[in-house]
């Protein structure tokens, strides 16, 4: 690392933000799986593009198709799989797009690590709250149902931990909500804090 030099360019964060007209930024879901952290980051980045903002969402199981493909499921490799989609989103926010994510991510420090690469303002932390009953009745991908009977290790919420968030930005209770109403919930939130308009 000591011959790797960071190289500045001309066009700016700010320029590009300037651009799009927006407040770059990371909207990150968290939750157990069957949550709803996917169909809540779905909706809000449709209604925020109804919205002219550009954005990208990144979703837990597609970044699992390339950018983490190589990782397993252990607690290493999800660290990993965290630490790499918080590089990526900090790249987008450089870009000057509003991007959100939808990952379990059940670590705090996890959470954490990818709030502090990013500037003041620009982690706004989700927390999808249903509880482990709801999720394991709506299981939309069975992954409880094999938990439960020891096809898989490590399952969030079965035999691995999830930290609830103590703080965050936004919590949202989706135990049977409908998700126009946490989309405007959500919405709501963003324009509090002047994120969007």
């Amino acid at each position: 690392m000591n011959n790797i030099v960071w190289h500045p360019h001309a066009v700016t964060k700010q320029r590009r933000s300037d651009a799009k007209g927006q407040r770059p930024l990371v909207i990150w879901f968290t939750g157990l799986s069957g949550a709803g952290k996917s169909t809540l980051a779905g909706a809000l980045e449709e209604a925020l593009a109804g919205l002219g903002k550009h954005t990208y969402l990144l979703d837990g199981d597609n970044v699992r198709h390339g950018l983490c493909g190589d990782l397993g499921f252990d607690e290493g490799a999800r660290r990993e799989n965290i630490r790499r989609v918080g590089e990526v989103a900090k790249l987008m926010v450089d870009a000057g797009l509003i991007v959100l994510t939808a990952f379990i991510s059940p670590y705090r420090e996890e959470r954490d690590l990818v709030r502090n690469l990013l500037g003041e303002g620009e982690f706004v932390e989700v927390f999808v709250d249903a509880p482990l009953s709801v999720c394991e009745e709506r299981d939309p991908k069975g992954l409880y149902k094999k938990a439960r009977a020891g096809e898989i290790m490590n399952f969030t919420g079965i035999d691995a931990a999830y930290e609830a968030p103590l703080n965050p930005e936004v919590h949202l209770h989706n135990d049977g909500a409908p998700v126009p109403a946490l989309v405007e919930a959500l919405l709501g939130a963003l324009r509090q804090r002047g994120l969007i308009d």
